[in-house]
């Protein structure tokens, strides 16, 4: 009997696991009158569901609040919750776990909501791959909402001040109610034969039964399918609806859709004025640098300039010509002096100066020169060249010198 005991923990960790392999458990919608609602400084909310048939201890985290609760959640407010129920191991009790509270008029939609969303979302309509991108400057747009809301208004006032030029095509759309769902598919179907560049889709704030015809299948696979980039703007930041996720692009609101489809020219018109000034900026300052390089290229090209070194070089060459010349007068006139020393020695040893001056040029009856008195003797004959004329003698006597 002992063997099958077990204890109390491991007994909540079986339930606990029980309840975690159910699929039902994990995500499951429940309905039900609010009792008991405490909320925590934690931001948690713990509250109690009930009805005529029991209660359920529930709890909606505070990192569930802001998506999942729409409104001020008090004691007495009729209520659909989806969340998943688990079992708190330390006191052995189960609880739901709260994800999404909306109020029970809207709760049958809201799971039909969740449903289609879902469904489509495993076809891989909300894929990004599928998303358009949206032209940065649309000069036609289209827009499929009621003619005479307030989201149209702004949709015009903002479009004007941004861009005036900017052209805007309003299919006037029934937006709620019986035959909504036809006139938005009809509006975009009509939007995309009049070859605009982007068309928003949607309107005004309200309730889920007002926005409801944006959750309907038909106007999503209208947006999915349409060859035309679409910006889905329904309701305010918080309203979020089937289109949301199917368009190119989700606007919060519709004042949002105009800022993103219509280009501020005011803006492009800065911003070409600041490109322009950049790029004259960008060019001055090339320009000089291209200028002053060019002024570079002139000095060098001065400086090697053929005729520039044409004209040093006459200039060396004038002034090695007037050191050559000078050089040429001082040798000349060095010379002109040696030569001048060298006439005047010579001049004094010209035979002509001894002739002139009684001398005699003496040779022998042969023609030899006659140098001395040596070899003559009595009755040779000589011959005596003078200055002006010679003669012929015959040796009467040798008398040399004494010592000779």
């Amino acid at each position: 009997m002992t063997k099958h005991v077990y204890s109390v923990g491991q007994v909540n960790s079986y339930i606990k696991n029980m309840f975690a392999q159910d699929f039902m458990m994990s995500h499951i919608y429940v309905s039900g009158e609010v009792s008991n609602c405490k909320y925590h400084s934690s931001g948690h909310i713990y509250f109690t569901l009930k009805d005529t048939t029991g209660v359920l201890q529930a709890v909606m985290f505070a990192g569930s609040r802001k998506n999942g609760l729409k409104f001020p959640m008090k004691a007495g407010d009729k209520v659909i919750v989806l969340g998943e129920i688990r079992v708190y191991e330390r006191d052995g009790r189960y609880q739901l776990y709260a994800q999404q509270i909306v109020l029970q008029g809207a709760g049958l939609l809201y799971q039909r909501f969740e449903e289609l969303k879902r469904e489509l979302e495993e076809m891989g309509m909300f894929a990004p791959e599928y998303k358009q991108p949206i032209p940065a400057f649309a000069s036609r747009i289209g827009v499929v909402t009621a003619p005479t809301g307030a989201a149209i208004q702004d949709i015009r006032n903002i479009s004007h001040r941004r861009n005036p030029y900017v052209q805007l095509i309003l299919y006037p759309a029934q937006v709620q109610g019986e035959g909504a769902v036809e006139s938005i598919v009809e509006g975009i179907h009509a939007l995309e034969e009049h070859d605009v560049d982007v068309i928003i889709v949607g309107r005004g704030g309200g309730s889920l039964e007002d926005l409801w015809a944006f959750n309907e299948e038909i106007v999503a696979r209208a947006v999915f399918e349409c060859p035309v980039p679409v910006i889905s703007a329904v309701g305010h930041e918080t309203d979020t609806t089937i289109i949301d996720y199917v368009a190119d692009l989700r606007a919060p609101t519709p004042s949002a859709a105009a800022e993103l489809a219509v280009f501020d020219i005011y803006q492009v018109a800065a911003q070409l004025e600041y490109f322009r000034n950049t790029l004259q900026q960008r060019m001055r300052v090339r320009r000089d640098a291209v200028q002053a390089q060019i002024r570079q290229y002139e000095l060098r090209l001065q400086v090697l300039n053929p005729k520039n070194r044409l004209m040093e070089n006459r200039q060396a060459a004038a002034d090695y010509q007037d050191r050559l010349q000078e050089r040429m007068e001082r040798l000349f006139t060095e010379k002109r002096h040696r030569l001048q020393l060298c006439a005047a020695a010579l001049d004094a040893k010209s035979p002509l100066k001894r002739l002139q001056s009684g001398c005699a040029w003496m040779t022998q009856a042969d023609g030899s020169r006659l140098t001395g008195v040596a070899g003559l003797s009595a009755g040779d004959r000589v011959r005596a060249s003078m200055l002006d004329g010679s003669f012929t003698a015959v040796v009467d006597e040798v008398l040399p010198l004494d010592g000779v």
